[in-house]
């Protein structure tokens, strides 16, 4: 996710004062992203000191590294950071409390991608800590919105239930593809037709969404003709209580956010 932050970033053309530096453990890795433009990749394996080196004078910090990473990350950077700095975490099921306790007054933004972001079509969570101004909020808006849409939460609460719908939401489409293609086999199809005709008729259906201002609603209206075979097929889905079912399972994810934040 963060690699692909970082090519949003470059692809946008905003200018970045000083450029962009970014660290990964081996070298491997920090080749891959060395040709970017304007960006210092660093390997961690051959610079032990990067991460310090990486931060010096950075206006934004972003912190991607696995959760049970953090502690060890954020107090190996605290005392090297600007005073202006604002640090930026895309760690999952990390609360900006854990952040802010060891950062003292440093701004703290904790965001939730999703994976749509490594195509440009993200949409991504923000939620401001106590030290973080709306100045703040909006630069880091700026460099999430080179990814894809941004929507602004109110703290950790709003980080868990949009990570029930963006966060987690690619999976449940993924899903009704996956269903999709197989009801397209049980109809006669051979597997490779069947993925066509499902996952074009969803990307389909998303640009016409997109295009036209109209709701979901309506625009299901417009194609479920009455008496007729999609109308048909609606009420048996509308029968199995969709709704009721993607409520249980966005509470049920909320759910497990909230043991994470315990856990960790």
């Amino acid at each position: 996710m963060g690699g692909a932050i970082l090519r949003g970033l470059v692809a946008s053309g905003i200018p970045v004062d000083g450029g962009i530096r970014v660290t990964n453990r081996t070298a491997a890795k920090a080749e891959a992203l060395a040709p970017l433009d304007g960006v210092t990749s660093i390997a961690l394996e051959e610079d032990p000191l990067g991460n310090v080196r990486a931060i010096d004078g950075a206006r934004i910090v972003v912190v991607g590294v696995k959760p049970y990473m953090i502690a060890d990350l954020i107090d190996e950077i605290a005392p090297h950071l600007s005073d202006d700095a604002i640090v930026v975490s895309i760690a999952a099921g990390i609360p900006l409390q854990q952040f802010e306790a060891r950062l003292g007054e440093t701004a703290v933004i904790r965001s939730m991608p999703n994976t749509p972001s490594t195509v440009g079509r993200g949409v991504t969570g923000l939620a401001a800590g106590a030290h973080a101004s709306a100045d703040d909020l909006a630069l880091v808006r700026t460099l999430f919105e080179t990814v894809g849409a941004v929507v602004a939460v109110d703290g950790d609460d709003g980080i868990d239930a949009i990570s029930t719908i963006s966060g987690s939401g690619p999976a449940y489409v993924f899903l009704l593809i996956e269903k999709l293609v197989e009801a397209a086999v049980h109809q006669g199809f051979d597997p490779d037709t069947a993925r066509l005709l499902a996952s074009q008729t969803f990307i389909g259906a998303a640009h016409l969404l997109e295009s036209d201002d109209v709701d979901p609603a309506e625009l299901r209206r417009r194609v479920t003709s009455p008496q007729g075979t999609t109308e048909k097929a609606v009420e048996v889905l509308q029968g199995a209580d969709l709704a009721s079912l993607f409520t249980l399972a966005t509470d049920a994810a909320y759910a497990r956010a909230k043991e994470l934040a315990a856990e960790g």
